[in-house]
Parts: structure tokens; C-alpha cells; sequence
């Protein structure tokens, strides 16, 4: 099946849910459509009639079509009938058009109902699966060109759903209509006010897969924008600090330049096409006058049936017409919704087995067996083997790119241990095969990018348990050494922070977030360098509420800072993704390896620092 043909079903398939509504809409379209041939036949046989003297108002001159309802006594009155005739026929033809103009109305309502349904639906689902979709496809996805997809490509979808299917479906209705009725009067005729239509719906046809990929490249190209502005606007604070503003400019009007450059592309497709389809249609009109009025004067064809024909050439001109905007429609919307099924058809990495059992509460031992890991192509840890006992606190310590972060990821499985590389196991249970939300609610990270949302201080630190009392939330405060500065700010724990936290310092957010990560009373904690952005004081502080705090816990702490990795009951040391030493603060420097020697190298400064420090207050 072609692409273009299956992206355009699967749309379409929005619409199964409401079958009533759909099929409803759709009726009326088709009566609609069936009105329409009505006034050409009237208004043709009118100008017919009127035109010929009553005394020659033969049984041929006022025939009308077979199908029409009430035919014969209409003939029959036309023999004899004067002026009335036209009053008449304008009456029906006005008592036709607000038919019309009723089932127009209820079409249009419905097509706009289906099509704000199906968008409601497809946004839930599109923001449902992002959810479900695991940290490795967030490390590769750009979040401006989610935000593109998510909304400007279901827009363009939900145009088309809308009138414009109906449209789409309406023409080809309609042209079919009517080519039965003028097949069925004069086939002669009919095939030459036809054919040049014919060869419109095709050149319509190649329009549509010519301007199809080309409306993919500007939705491509929409999205790099999206993603431009918004780590412009995310970063914002960088680019000032670095004065870099005529930087960002620059990159951003390149990103627009390609969008204009596609853009301009698209247009051409439009002034190549277009002017074509226009002449095909004055061509049909030209050979059925032509071709007509030769016939009515040779005495083969009737007045009022050409008059017919031209009125029904006339009625199929501007729908075919406006196929070339039908298309355009749907070669935006086949280009959306590929961008959006590619999402949409992304599987999870991390898969939960319909049958998983949940996990039982935690002692906190935590064993990697043998486990190796990479990302994409790049394999980041090799051979990681430790049992860690329930209640014991581990520092991971390492270089940059040593593989700490990674170790922490795996145990809430925010990655997946490939088959046949190992397992993450907590109490003997390969975290694989429990149930996630199990998982995660008894083990609790603190991410280096402490990020708040844009909600009150109360929200964030409940985030975890949307149940919490306040009483809870203040005691994980407290516990966190947050509640003084949040009893200092005007709103006290109602206060609304900015976008990512933005209008808290730096500690400030970390505090929240371990308050956050605390209130949830996790059987295992993950701090992945939770005290880097505070300053020493208030890491003491913090450190001393994690004391008590850890107590009962196993809890594993990715830093740099001596004073937490002196605290540790045991320090893993990774280099390269190699877990290369174990063991205590003392037994390490004893064994003169490699974190002995980024001990001398750093550590022993912060060591002296403190000295110093605890000098100078023995003093006072």
C-alpha cells in the first residue's frame, strides 16, 4: 500500500469511535450533493421552455429528465403555460436552496465536531505516549520539535478531518453524480464536457505527490525552529551572560532562511500547477458551448438540455477546482500525521510484561550481577559487579564519563540491562521483571538538573504523593533544611516558582527536590550529585538532616565532596565504565589507587579547607 494512501487511512481512522456523528455528517453531504444536480436541470429546461413560442412547445422541448420528481405534470402544464413557469421554478429552485443551506449547516457542524474530537484524541494520546516512552528516547528527542508536533501538526490534521474530508469525499460524489445524469441524457456530450475534468482530477492527482514531501520539509524544518527558540528562551541567561545575543540571532534567522527557502518551495508547486488547472476548466466550458451549440443547431440536442449541461459543467468546475486546495489540505495533514505516527510507533525501550508481578516492600539490597550496558552503538559499563546490603550508604565516585550516573539510572530502570548483560536485582527481584510503578514509588532520585515546575512550592514537594497532608510536606521540608527560606518568601509554601524553578536560587531548588524525593519515604535513595549547586554551609546542613534521614535506608550518592564520601559505609570507584576499587574512605587511600590519587590531587584540598575552617571557629 503507498504511504501516502496508508498515513491518510490511519487518519481517517480517527473517526471510528463516532460512527454515528460520522455517518450523520456524511448524510448530509451526500444529500447535499444530490440537491445539487437539481437547479442545473430546472434552470436548463426553464431557459428551454422559455425561449421556444408555446406553439412549438413540443414533447421534446419540454422533457425533462426522468429522474427528476414530478416530471410529467410539470411537462404537461409547460405546454400550455405563459410567465408563471419562471416564478415557479424560481420558488422550487429557492425552497431547493435552503434545503440545501440546512444540510450545509449540519455539515458543517458535525465536520467541525468530528474534527476537534479526533484532534482531542490524537493530542491525549500523542502527550500520553511521551510519557510511557523511557529516558533514552527523551536523551535523543528534542523537546522544541515535540512541542511542533503536538501542536502545529495536529492542527493540520484537524483541518483536513474536518471539512475537509468531507470536501474531499464531496467532490468525487458529486463528479460521479453527475456524470451518470449527463451519460444517461447524451453520452456524446457528456464525454466532452467530461474528459477535460477527467484530465484535471489527474494533473490534481500528481499535484498531491508533488507537494506532499514538500510540505514534510517545512514541518521538518518547523520543528528545528521550535527547538531553536526554545532553548533560546530556556537558556536565556547563558546567552546574556556570554553576550552571545547576536549569535543566537544568527543561528535563528538561518533556521528561518531554510524555512522561507521550503516555503517558497511550496509556492512554486502552486503558480506550476495551478494556472494548468484553470485552463482545463475553461477548456470544458469552451468544448461543450462549442461542441453544444453545434448540435442545437443541427437539431440533435435541445436548448434546454445544453443549457443543462453547461449549468452541470459550471456545478463540477469549481469543486474540481478547488481539489488542487483538498489536496494541498491533505499533503499537510499526511505530512503531520507521519510526523506524528512516527512518534506515535516508537516503542518504549523499557516494556512492562502485561503479567508483572508488583514488587513487594524492600529491605534496600541492591545487587548488579555481571551487568554491561551501553547506549546506542557506545557501551558504557563493563562487567559491574557489587551486592550491596539493605541500610548501607554508597558514594559512586569516578572521573567524568566513568559511568556513576549510569549505575544510578539503572536501578529505578530507567534504562534496561540488555538480555544476556547482566541483571539490576533489589531483595533478588530482577527489576525487569516487576511492575514499574511498584518500582518507582519505593525508590526515590534526586537528579543533578533539579527541576521544579511551574506550580506552587506546596505542589512540587508533593509531587510524589498527591495525597501528602501538609503536615507531611512541611516535616520533608524541614527534613531537607527548606522550610526557613520557603517561610521567608511572601507566599511562604504557596508561592509559585517560575518555569523550571527559575525564581529560586540554585540550593534553594536542590532542597525542594530532596524534600520532594524525601516526602515519598523511598526504601532506596538515589542522590545523583543532589548537593552540587549548594554552597558548604548549606550542604552541612543538608547532609546532617540526610544523616538521620538515611538511617533504615539504602542509599547511594553520586559527589565530588569529601565530606559525603567520608560519610559513606562503602565508596565504589568506576573509571571507564570499570568498577575499579571498593571499599572505605580510609581503605582506599590505604591502597594508593586510583582514587588515592584524585585524592591528592583534589580532594585533599577540600580536606584542608575544612581544617581550617574548624580552626578558625575553635577560635571565636
Amino acid at each position: 500500500m503507498p504511504d501516502f494512501l496508508r498515513i491518510s487511512l490511519r487518519l481517517v481512522a480517527l473517526l471510528a469511535p463516532y460512527k454515528r456523528r460520522t455517518a450523520a455528517a456524511y448524510g448530509a453531504m451526500l444529500g447535499g450533493a444530490l440537491l445539487n444536480l437539481l437547479p442545473p436541470a430546472i434552470l436548463g429546461w426553464v431557459i428551454g421552455v422559455a425561449l421556444t413560442p408555446a406553439a412549438e412547445r413540443t414533447a421534446a422541448v419540454v422533457a425533462l429528465p426522468a429522474w427528476l420528481p414530478g416530471a410529467a405534470a410539470i411537462e404537461a402544464r409547460a405546454r400550455s403555460s405563459g410567465p408563471e413557469l419562471l416564478g415557479q421554478a424560481a420558488l422550487l429552485i429557492l425552497a431547493l436552496a435552503l434545503l440545501r443551506g440546512i444540510l450545509g449547516l449540519w455539515e458543517l457542524y458535525l465536520g467541525s465536531w468530528l474534527s476537534q474530537r479526533a484532534a482531542y484524541d490524537i493530542r491525549n494520546r500523542f502527550f500520553g505516549h511521551l510519557q510511557h516512552l523511557s529516558f533514552g528516547f527523551h536523551d535523543r528527542a528534542q523537546s522544541g520539535d515535540l512541542m511542533a508536533r503536538a501542536i502545529g501538526d495536529i492542527s493540520k490534521v484537524q483541518q483536513f478531518l474536518g471539512q475537509g474530508l468531507l470536501e474531499a469525499v464531496y467532490i468525487p460524489v458529486l463528479f460521479g453524480s453527475v456524470a451518470v445524469v449527463l451519460f444517461g441524457i447524451n453520452p456524446r456530450l457528456a464525454a466532452v464536457a467530461l474528459s477535460p475534468l477527467i484530465l484535471l482530477a489527474l494533473v490534481t492527482l500528481r499535484f498531491g505527490r508533488v507537494i506532499e514531501p514538500r510540505f514534510k520539509a517545512v514541518q521538518d524544518q518547523e520543528g528545528l525552529i521550535s527547538t531553536r527558540a526554545q532553548e533560546n528562551f530556556s537558556g536565556m541567561r547563558v546567552v546574556k551572560a556570554f553576550a552571545r545575543e547576536p549569535h543566537e540571532v544568527a543561528r535563528f534567522e538561518e533556521a528561518n532562511a531554510e524555512f522561507l527557502n521550503r516555503r517558497i518551495h511550496v509556492i512554486s508547486a502552486f503558480a506550476d500547477f495551478f494556472p494548468t488547472m484553470t485552463a482545463i476548466v475553461v477548456l470544458a466550458e469552451v468544448l461543450v458551448l462549442g461542441f453544444g451549440g453545434r448540435a442545437v443547431l443541427a437539431g440533435e440536442v435541445s436548448l434546454a438540455t445544453l443549457s443543462s449541461f453547461i449549468f452541470w459543467v459550471v456545478l463540477l468546475a469549481q469543486p474540481t477546482q478547488n481539489l488542487g486546495f483538498i489536496v494541498n489540505r491533505a499533503s499537510e495533514a499526511v505530512a503531520a500525521g507521519r510526523r506524528l505516527f512516527e512518534i506515535l510507533d516508537t516503542p518504549s525501550d523499557i516494556v512492562e510484561a502485561p503479567d508483572a508481578p508488583a514488587l513487594p516492600p524492600l529491605e534496600g539490597r541492591v545487587r548488579f550481577d555481571h551487568v554491561s550496558f551501553g547506549y546506542a552503538d557506545q557501551t558504557v559499563l563493563h562487567d559491574i559487579d557489587f551486592d550491596i546490603p539493605p541500610r548501607t550508604m554508597v558514594a559512586l565516585f569516578g572521573p567524568t564519563g566513568s559511568g556513576k550516573s549510569t549505575v544510578a539510572s539503572l536501578i529505578p530502570r530507567f534504562y534496561d540491562v540488555a538480555p544476556g548483560q547482566g541483571a539490576v536485582r533489589l531483595d533478588g527481584h530482577d527489576v525487569r521483571e516487576v511492575e514499574l510503578s511498584s518500582l518507582r514509588c519505593q525508590v526515590a532520585t534526586v537528579l543533578q538538573d533539579s527541576f521544579l515546575f511551574s506550580a506552587t512550592i506546596r505542589d512540587n514537594i508533593a509531587y510524589g504523593r498527591g495525597d501528602a497532608e501538609d503536615a507531611e510536606v512541611v516535616a520533608a521540608a524541614k527534613a531537607a533544611r527548606a522550610h526557613d527560606f520557603i517561610q521567608a518568601l511572601p507566599e511562604g509554601y504557596d508561592t509559585i516558582v517560575g518555569e523550571r524553578g527559575v525564581t529560586l536560587s540554585g540550593g534553594q531548588r536542590q532542597r525542594v527536590a530532596i524534600a520532594r524525593a524525601l516526602l515519598v519515604q523511598p526504601r532506596i535513595l538515589i542522590l545523583d550529585d543532589a548537593t552540587s549547586a549548594v554552597d558548604t554551609e548549606t550542604e552541612h546542613e543538608i547532609q546532617a538532616a540526610l544523616a538521620e534521614l538515611m538511617a533504615g535506608r539504602t542509599t547511594f550518592v553520586i559527589a565530588q565532596r569529601l565530606l559525603t564520601l567520608k560519610r559513606a559505609d562503602l565508596i565504589l570507584v568506576l573509571d571507564q565504565g570499570r568498577l575499579v576499587e571498593r571499599g572505605t574512605h580510609d581503605e582506599l587511600l590505604a591502597a594508593e589507587g586510583l582514587y588515592a590519587r584524585i585524592y591528592a590531587l583534589q580532594l585533599s584540598d577540600q580536606e584542608r579547607m575544612a581544617a581550617e575552617a574548624a580552626e578558625a571557629e575553635a577560635d571565636r
